[in-house]
């Protein structure tokens, strides 16, 4: 019998037309006054600018965004609720550093906790969500870290829900990158809560310390930090003419500096790049042969959206490439990769996605299969 060989197969894929504003001036990333910083965008996820994105960081109160996203998680999987009550234990209330000033005798509903965590960056409340959800901060923490793994953060330990200053506690611009986009993928519909510009509580009112919410309509997110060995830090998110953002700075000299670099680098990521949308996601790109299956077609596509971010005014230039392994043998299944999209401008590649099956196809009846072996063997 005649030996089956794959064949990769590749084939230029359509692009809907852009039409944007001629430009393809970029200058360099401006001049951040910080220790590091990173910014991408949200929707295609490329990196704009950076600087040393992998150094070992102390995150200060932006590990509560961390903390956030877990207890975000035992909500959706109704391990906790929002009108549940809880009462801060001493060890919750004795916490040091910011608080939203909880009474160990009155309890305080899930909600107005984490209002307190994000808004007023209150570590006893931190310590009571963590406490309510793990038993304790220590194994909170563990949570935490092992979350991050599951997001890609590869270089970040947690060992507590606070940020307070611990040598094993620590991570990187990246990472929190990585974590921002993910909280605000994943739980939208708490995502909403970073942009409360102040919050009263026990008859207390604090701002947000997020300077940038007061200054510019289109931020609305995520986090300020800081500790004495930290310096000021701030993850920001904006949102403009339909794209969004990402921005990581860390140790700044002040309040004033982090919303200043920050602004600096937001601007520059929403001013001088475009990221259009090339594909919808579960929408059929193409179609290719399957054998040995109860159906001859298979619709291909991506798992969701897919977009790209390049220089204003370069989108039109885009080419992208369909690379299949064939022949495509049944059974396949929904989600299955089977091929690899490929885009690039002026010849450099700029990203690569997986191409997956959209429908499930069956393997057909003994004669089918059987028929299918011929016409493979005979090249047909």
């Amino acid at each position: 019998m005649k030996k089956l060989t794959s064949l990769i197969v590749a084939a230029s894929l359509a692009l809907p037309s852009f039409a944007f504003a001629s430009s393809a001036f970029v200058p360099p990333a401006p001049d951040i006054a910080g220790k590091a910083y990173y910014l991408v965008d949200y929707q295609s996820g490329q990196t704009l600018a950076m600087r040393d994105p992998d150094a070992r960081i102390e995150p200060a109160s932006l590990t509560k965004l961390m903390t956030a996203y877990v207890v975000f998680k035992a909500i959706r999987e109704k391990r906790l609720s929002m009108d549940q009550m809880l009462t801060a234990s001493t060890r919750a209330w004795k916490t040091e550093g910011s608080r939203m000033f909880l009474d160990p005798k009155k309890p305080a509903s899930v909600s107005d906790l984490i209002k307190g965590m994000i808004v007023q960056s209150g570590n006893d409340a931190c310590v009571t969500l963590a406490e309510a959800i793990a038993g304790s901060e220590d194994v909170f923490a563990q949570m935490m870290t092992q979350q991050a793994k599951k997001l890609g953060m590869k270089n970040t330990n947690f060992m507590n829900a606070t940020g307070l200053p611990n040598p094993n506690h620590y991570t990187t611009v990246h990472d929190l990158g990585i974590l921002t986009a993910a909280l605000i993928h994943d739980y939208p519909e708490d995502f909403t809560t970073y942009s409360i510009k102040s919050f009263t509580y026990n008859n207390i009112t604090q701002p947000n310390r997020n300077l940038l919410l007061y200054r510019d309509p289109n931020v609305d997110g995520m986090k300020t930090g800081y500790t004495d060995t930290a310096g000021y830090n701030m993850v920001t998110t904006s949102h403009r003419d339909g794209r969004r953002v990402i921005s990581v700075v860390v140790g700044t000299a002040s309040v004033e500096a982090r919303a200043v670099e920050s602004a600096k680098l937001l601007n520059y990521g929403l001013q001088f790049f475009d990221t259009p949308k090339l594909y919808a996601g579960q929408k059929p790109v193409s179609e290719v042969s399957v054998y040995k299956g109860d159906a001859n077609k298979l619709p291909i596509g991506f798992g969701g959206d897919i977009y790209v971010t390049v220089a204003k005014g370069q989108a039109s230039k885009l080419k992208a490439e369909l690379v299949t392994k064939q022949p495509v043998i049944a059974p396949v299944q929904a989600g299955q990769q089977v091929g690899t999209l490929k885009v690039s401008l002026d010849g450099k590649p700029l990203l690569e996605r997986p191409v997956v099956a959209l429908k499930t196809v069956g393997e057909a009846g003994f004669f089918g299969r059987l028929w299918d072996s011929i016409k493979l063997m005979l090249g047909l």
